[in-house]
């Protein structure tokens, strides 16, 4: 039995395939001005949950990478500072090398250990460096000054590390405490108690005592020696952390963007062709759709 094509169901095929060409037109359209083909999670359920994860990872970089941005500056700071502390320690070894030699009248004497009450001083300034406005030797505490120039020798600051995270499940301390730099108050080779012993013995003339001191400051120059190293190693390894970040970075960058980005060129050719389709549809479509005689009567 043959099947009857009627008026009304050409007009509906029509009508659909004019409004399926104008959906594929404008879904183009959005990619061609957003530059993504993913809009809107039905464009692509199964990519948009690749996209989402790949988005989370990437953000999660971006505060590490800003991790380390601040490591760094923290690092570079304390290494600067702790290089000005190793040139006073310096300085007062060699004027405690001189002041020992048993030729210097109490006048010479007297003039080292004027200069070195200034190191001292200088020293005391030093350990309470800030960054920030934040005091970088005293801990966690970074708001509460460390040191004072009349009790620094005794002065008992904060030991813990402040931990910095650049990635699951690695973490950096990336400050040196007070301690570990200057000596605990109970440690024979304090800083601040060897500068002051060694200029109290200079004025007193107690060659003797500033001999044990010599002693005493040429070990307390090694221990910080080793720990400026491990503020140079610290800065090695967060460089190290930094260039794997720039890799991981640009690696999802990729990956995000073969998900979530549209091809240009092959957007721009099928949207010019979905033109001509949507073009050529409504110019068959208004030959087909013509007023009929039962028009005309209603």
């Amino acid at each position: 039995m043959p099947l009857r094509v009627t008026q009304n169901m050409m007009h509906s095929q029509v009508l659909g395939n004019i409004t399926n060409n104008l959906r594929r037109m404008s879904n183009n359209q959005d990619m061609l001005s957003t530059g993504r083909k993913i809009n809107q999670p039905s464009d692509d359920p199964v990519g948009i949950t690749y996209a989402l994860r790949y988005r989370s990872e990437l953000s999660m970089n971006e505060q590490y990478q800003k991790n380390v941005d601040m490591a760094k500056s923290f690092l570079d700071h304390t290494d600067t500072v702790m290089g000005q502390i190793g040139e006073l320690l310096q300085r007062a070894k060699e004027l405690t090398t001189q002041g020992v030699n048993g030729t210097n009248p109490q006048s010479a004497l007297n003039a080292i250990a004027q200069e070195m009450g200034q190191i001292y001083e200088q020293a005391v300034m030093l350990g309470n460096d800030k960054m920030n406005g934040k005091y970088i030797f005293n801990g966690q505490f970074t708001d509460k000054q460390p040191y004072s120039l009349a009790s620094a020798a005794s002065d008992q600051t904060d030991i813990q590390n402040i931990n910095f995270q650049f990635g699951a499940g690695i973490t950096l301390p990336i400050n040196i405490t007070g301690e570990q730099a200057f000596g605990s108050p109970n440690d024979g080779d304090n800083m601040f108690a060897v500068l002051k012993g060694l200029q109290n013995a200079f004025s007193s003339g107690n060659q003797a005592q500033a001999r044990v001191f010599m002693d005493k400051l040429d070990t307390r120059f090694t221990k910080f020696l080793d720990m400026r190293a491990e503020v140079g190693a610290r800065a090695n390894r967060v460089d190290l952390i930094d260039n794997r970040l720039e890799d991981l970075t640009q690696n999802l960058t990729a990956l995000d963007s073969k998900v979530e980005d549209a091809d240009m060129p092959k957007t721009i050719i099928a949207l010019k062709q979905d033109e001509n389709i949507y073009q050529a549809s409504l110019s068959v479509g208004a030959k087909i759709v013509q007023p009929s005689l039962l028009d005309y009567l209603r």
